[in-house]
């Protein structure tokens, strides 16, 4: 069995990545390459790589000689972020509530328990996680290829969003959890004006805190 690690540059994008994301490193951070080379234990080499990667994901703004800035989401990213998720994600139900396959409903359920034990936990990254799973899997069902890899790219820019809405308010983790029972309820029934309503509502209250946090 191979049990090679992977390689250093790769183990420090996923360090910062996964920071970045769960918000161990917070909007306006300075990171220092020495900082990280000594944390993840490497030489700065691969630091560098990792970092030109990060900031080509919009994640960082490097500047020489001071280290990577960790970018704040912005209130016109989230708006941007929520205007394209529903017009995916209301497409998307409207695809496939009239014939919901099994296997989806299965998978929502499945979702929802999962959000049920990280709620309970406390854990608001792994909520957001699969929080975002709750969606891309009613993306995938309704069958566009390209539609599914265009909400794929969104993946970490939701995922940073969701752990900073949720910090900001955090009574809206037990709110996800009611509205998702919502939408896998109108899918259960085949109703196409109330799923669409609902995926509506769920975004709009991302925008309306971000608004307020402009």
């Amino acid at each position: 069995m191979d049990t090679k690690s992977p390689p250093a540059a790769e183990r420090v994008y996923l360090h910062v990545k996964s920071g970045v994301l769960d918000r161990s490193y917070e909007g306006g951070t300075l990171l220092t390459e020495g900082d990280l080379a000594e944390a993840v234990g490497v030489s700065r080499t691969p630091v560098r790589e990792a970092l030109l990667k990060l900031e080509a994901e919009g994640l960082l703004k490097l500047y020489p000689k001071k280290g990577a800035l960790v970018l704040p989401v912005s209130a016109q990213e989230i708006a941007d972020v929520v205007e394209t998720r529903l017009l995916v994600e209301q497409h998307a139900v409207a695809k496939v509530v009239h014939a919901v396959p099994v296997r989806l409903i299965e998978r929502l359920e499945e979702s929802l328990a999962e959000q049920h034990r990280h709620a309970a936990a406390g854990d608001l990254a792994a909520f957001a996680a699969a929080d975002r799973t709750f969606h891309a899997e009613i993306v995938r069902a309704a069958g566009n290829r390209i539609l599914a890899h265009l909400y794929d790219q969104l993946r970490d820019r939701q995922l940073r969003m969701g752990v900073a809405t949720m910090h900001a308010e955090p009574s809206r983790v037990a709110k996800n959890i009611a509205e998702h029972t919502e939408i896998l309820q109108a899918l259960r029934d085949g109703a196409e004006r109330t799923a669409a309503e609902v995926v509506g509502r769920h975004l709009s209250w991302v925008n309306t805190l971000a608004r307020g946090e402009s």
